[in-house]
């Protein structure tokens, strides 16, 4: 199950990387990609990345479970879906009541809600590295 749960870390962590800190970044830097159109992608993309997400948590969940997990890595299972749950329930929802408020062309100073995000999302990757690690330790 180790080896299962490992497997299922590892892509999680993998469309982190890939999406947040390659697409989310890189799409309002191409040509012709405005805030608004920028934005309604992202929202798309996030969407179902977090579903994803959610799908790859309980996966891991249960392999750990059923895997007679010692404690770090029950800890080191607990980490991601706490914070991916932290987003979910706190971060997102906010970041998308602004960006109804910026789809329907308000203009709104730069969002410190991002930086919460983001700063999620590295605590994820390093709690998803720990995981990973030591499932391929034991």
């Amino acid at each position: 199950m180790d080896e299962a749960a490992g497997a299922v870390t590892f892509v999680w962590l993998g469309m982190v990387l890939a999406i947040s800190f390659l697409e989310a970044p890189l799409k309002f830097r191409a040509p012709g990609v405005t805030i608004q159109v920028g934005l309604g992608i992202g929202r798309l993309v996030f969407r179902v990345l977090n579903l994803v997400e959610s799908v790859l948590a309980a996966a891991v969940v249960v392999l750990v479970a059923l895997g007679d997990a010692p404690a770090r890595v029950t800890v080191w299972t607990v980490a991601p879906v706490v914070l991916l749950a932290g987003q979910l329930a706190l971060v997102r929802p906010r970041l998308n009541r602004r960006s109804d408020r910026v789809l329907a062309g308000e203009e709104l100073p730069r969002s410190r809600g991002h930086v919460v995000y983001i700063a999620f999302e590295i605590a994820k990757v390093l709690a998803l590295v720990g995981l990973g690690v030591t499932l391929l330790a034991r």
